[in-house]
């Protein structure tokens, strides 16, 4: 017997039996709406293309959207490689360079260098958490997502009728104290780098306000944002969000841990705004990441581990439950709300 054991070593393995569905394909054609198919350490370059075309056919993944286009050449580039190379299976995104934010003409300068990106064959700006988090103008000041000076991009790409994908703040035990209360203990001690408790780092609240200021002042442009309205934790904010503004859309990416646990108000939301929620994983290309998503979709499956690399779950100290959508919820979420946006 053990008298005494540290919390990272508690691994507790559940006695409870219950069904347990494998669901190896989706119901449903799938568009993933979020990922990052040529950002170096997301796995896919270390993988045979053809191979991965073979999985995501049996899986019934059509598409898969490459967030991590960058822009001029090395887009060009990153278009040749998926997009072009296999036509209809990728759609990819530029983004935007953000050095010397403030200098003369600099939004000018990156309007231009985004409608090249759009004729280039572009589909869509994603733009990262390190607007509002890291990214500072020339006078050192944090540069927020509704800061003037970028107004005119975003009605570059509404204007190309094309979508922005923005990912603003990050899970809100982030921005608390790494203490025994902080129900992320174990990520973020794992990582250090994605805390943003402290002076430096602009407060959870703060950055969700600049955002959705951001979607209202520029009602003639799709955003999706990423990661459940940036804030999976509180359906009930992302859900008045959508009321308010009809040109947002969301998708579900890495936020299984968030929304699986909550299957009750998960399921209500889902229903309810199935005509704006995209399919998305934000993760490297696994079988076994997208048959959880699918199980997760289509399942009343109950108690189960929503990481299938970590019996911790690599979020936090839970399990979840599926939802077992409605087809014609599916059919939405999985393929043709991103088909539309994207008019494949």
């Amino acid at each position: 017997m053990v008298d005494r054991i540290y919390i990272e070593d508690f691994l507790p393995r559940s006695e409870l039996v219950v069904p347990d569905h494998k669901i190896p394909r989706a119901k449903f054609p799938v568009v993933d709406a979020h990922n990052h198919v040529t950002y170096p350490g997301f796995g896919w370059e270390k993988r045979d293309m053809a191979e991965i075309i073979s999985e995501l056919d049996f899986l019934n993944v059509a598409t898969v959207v490459n967030l991590s286009g960058e822009t001029g050449d090395v887009l060009k580039r990153n278009l040749e490689k998926v997009d072009q190379a296999y036509p209809g299976r990728f759609v990819t995104y530029a983004n935007i360079d953000f050095s010397d934010l403030g200098a003369p003409g600099w939004t000018e300068k990156r309007c231009k260098a985004l409608e090249k990106d759009i004729k280039a064959g572009a589909r869509g700006l994603k733009i990262y958490k390190e607007l509002g988090l890291i990214h500072r103008d020339q006078d050192n000041r944090l540069v927020m997502p509704d800061d003037p000076r970028l107004s005119d991009l975003w009605d570059v790409v509404g204007e190309a009728g094309l979508p922005v994908t923005i990912h603003t703040a990050d899970p809100r035990a982030f921005f608390r104290p790494l203490d025994r209360f902080n129900e992320r203990w174990d990520e973020v001690h794992a990582m250090p780098a994605w805390l943003f408790y402290g002076s430096e780092f602009p407060a959870f609240e703060a950055l969700l306000d600049s955002l959705y200021h951001l979607i209202e002042s520029h009602p003639k442009t799709n955003f999706v944002t990423a990661h459940v309205g940036c804030y999976p934790e509180n359906l009930g904010f992302v859900s008045k969000m959508m009321e308010r503004y009809p040109n947002f859309n969301t998708d579900i990416a890495a936020r299984l841990a968030e929304l699986g646990r909550a299957p009750y108000s998960a399921r209500e939301w889902f229903i309810k705004y199935a005509d704006r929620i995209l399919f998305g994983t934000d993760a490297g290309p696994r079988l076994e990441m997208y048959q959880l998503h699918f199980r997760f979709l289509e399942t009343a499956d109950e108690y189960f581990n929503y990481s299938p690399h970590s019996l911790l779950g690599g979020q936090g100290r839970w399990r979840i439950y599926g939802m077992s959508l409605p087809d014609e919820v599916l059919r939405k979420v999985y393929h043709d709300n991103a088909a539309r946006l994207l008019k494949l």
